[in-house]
């Protein structure tokens, strides 16, 4: 079978993700595809480099950006032959929706979820109102569009001081790893944050501040759901930038979490809960944040997390009982039955219509 690896793209998440596919080309099972890798440019232009056939054939880390290297990738190679997409991308344009409805309009396989639950899982605001709905519980928080911010930041800035109180987190809301996110203290911390924040998207969430443990739980599976052990990040300071997690590498995983038992047990069925609302499929995280009093609240999913070796995901399966080589062989099959279960359903629908 060939597996078009497909990493880079156009979002302020592109480093990460050339992290995740090199560290996906090193152990993938080559014994059962080639591997087609696919490098998307900061400025969207596909580019597609030497087939891999086995693990000594992988590009040096430093190779997979050359564009010098690659020729430019004529994407109906994807329509011809077995063939399945990994879209090992973050953020938007990758993690969104947006590339998951290609492969939905070509009919190719692909791994990771589909198209309504990229797009919820990445549109912080409208995945809180579902988990809200579904009756998980979630901090107070307030959607801000740059039009307002403009026209009137003063207003703006008294309201949330009002509504939300400091201190307070400010993020882009179709953004992840956390790019553009800033925690603000006062009235000054909050300019800057809003200005920081609206950078990267035109719409930003700030939501209220408080004194958590953050404590993650991973899922796999389509209507049969897995949960992992809970990992946690070990926190020095109130807050990890972008730089901090994925530059510096100053976050400490935990794995896994030292906490109670029955609370793992309940994070473990919350998180199933919110994979759940928003029709998940393939894999995900689901970040909460615990209080000291062990109140917890669901902060967000994200429906294609982190892929290198030392991220919480391959880290809390590996805890769990299936290892890193594993777990990618899992995600690329439960993306390939997934496309087969909805052939299977569309074929008996037709001949449904037909003897009706």
């Amino acid at each position: 079978m060939k597996l078009y690896l497909i990493y880079g793209g156009k979002s302020a998440e592109h480093e990460v993700s050339l992290k995740s596919a090199y560290s996906i080309m090193t152990i993938l099972y080559y014994e059962y595809y080639t591997v087609i890798p696919v490098y998307i440019t900061k400025e969207g232009k596909w580019l597609k480099g030497e087939t891999i056939e086995s693990k000594d054939q992988v590009p040096a880390k430093e190779d997979l950006e050359r564009t010098d290297n690659k020729i430019d990738f004529n994407f109906n190679e994807m329509l011809e032959g077995e063939s399945v997409a990994f879209p090992v991308l973050h953020g938007p344009n990758g993690e969104d929706g947006t590339i998951q409805g290609l492969f939905e309009v070509f009919d190719i396989p692909y791994v990771g979820a589909g198209v309504l639950t990229s797009a919820v899982g990445m549109d912080k605001v409208v995945s809180k109102r579902i988990f809200s709905d579904a009756g998980l519980p979630i901090l107070p928080y307030k959607e801000v569009y740059l039009n307002e911010w403009t026209i009137d930041p003063e207003t703006v800035s008294d309201q949330l001081e009002a509504d939300i109180g400091y201190p307070m987190y400010i993020k882009p809301v179709n953004m992840g790893s956390s790019v553009g996110v800033a925690r603000a203290d006062d009235h000054m911390g909050l300019i800057r944050a809003m200005g920081l924040a609206f950078e990267y998207d035109h719409r930003i969430v700030v939501e209220k501040g408080v004194e958590v443990r953050e404590i993650e739980v991973a899922l796999l599976g389509n209507e049969d759901i897995h949960t992992s052990v809970p990992g946690e990040l070990v926190k020095h300071k109130s807050f990890y930038d972008y730089e901090d997690k994925y530059i510096n590498d100053k976050v400490i995983r935990q794995v896994p979490s030292d906490i109670p038992d029955e609370l793992a047990k309940e994070l473990r069925e919350m998180a199933v809960e919110a994979f759940r609302a928003i029709n998940g499929s393939g894999v995900s995280r689901v970040d909460f944040f615990l209080t000291e009093d062990n109140e917890i609240y669901i902060n967000e999913i994200n429906t294609f997390p982190g892929f290198t070796q030392n991220s919480m995901y391959p880290r809390v399966w590996a805890k769990t009982g299936l290892p890193y080589e594993d777990l990618i062989q899992e995600v690329i099959q439960l993306g390939i039955r997934r496309h087969k279960d909805k052939h299977t359903a569309n074929t008996n629908r037709n001949k449904d219509n037909l003897t009706s």
